[in-house]
């Protein structure tokens, strides 16, 4: 004779059911509320993840031929002002750009005259100095680090549990890690 929860536990609440008879499927629930709005479909959540990497925070300074602009944080210990100075990056003056400037010019301190917004300060650096760093921070290094990999795991021969060689990619990724990529263009 089987037992049921009662005679275990001597209470019907314990009893423990699915739910699903009296909800029914949670598919049919997760598709309702995206059309119903009170979700976001694939499409808005990719826009909204990108969004969030975009500091709409910040005012966006005017372009100025042959020179990058970006913000710098007076307060990030892992990426100071100085090594951004050493790199060549240059704080950025309220005069050079009046229509701008003047009203995020910094009226005393360090930085007095300079382009700030909270702890946040307006730096330039040449477009080709830019791309150079960018080139050697984003494309070089990450082109070397992969080629290392793979050259290590090619001279260990290193077999998966399939017995596939570990360096070994399926697809068009032969070029991973072979160096015969060109460097992209950043602006």
């Amino acid at each position: 004779m089987a037992t049921t929860t009662k005679d275990t536990f001597g209470d019907e609440r314990l009893k423990k059911d699915s739910g699903a008879d009296i909800r029914g499927p949670r598919d049919a629930a997760d598709s309702e509320r995206v059309q119903d709005g009170n979700s976001l479909s694939d499409a808005e959540r990719r826009r909204l993840l990108r969004n969030d990497w975009v500091q709409e925070v910040l005012p966006t300074p005017p372009k100025v031929p042959g020179w990058h602009h970006c913000w710098l944080s007076t307060t990030n210990s892992t990426d100071p002002i100085y090594k951004r100075v050493q790199r060549g990056y240059i704080p950025v003056k309220a005069s050079e750009i009046p229509s701008f400037g003047s009203q995020f010019k910094v009226t005393d301190g360090e930085f007095e005259g300079c382009v700030a917004c909270n702890e946040m300060l307006l730096f330039k650096i040449t477009e080709q100095l830019y791309n150079d760093l960018m080139t050697i921070y984003h494309h070089d290094l990450p082109t070397e680090a992969e080629t290392s990999i793979r050259e290590k795991i090619d001279a260990q021969g290193m077999m998966d549990s399939n017995g596939r060689n570990l360096g070994q990619v399926e697809g068009n990724f032969d070029t991973l890690g072979r160096g015969n990529n060109r460097p992209p263009q950043f602006r």
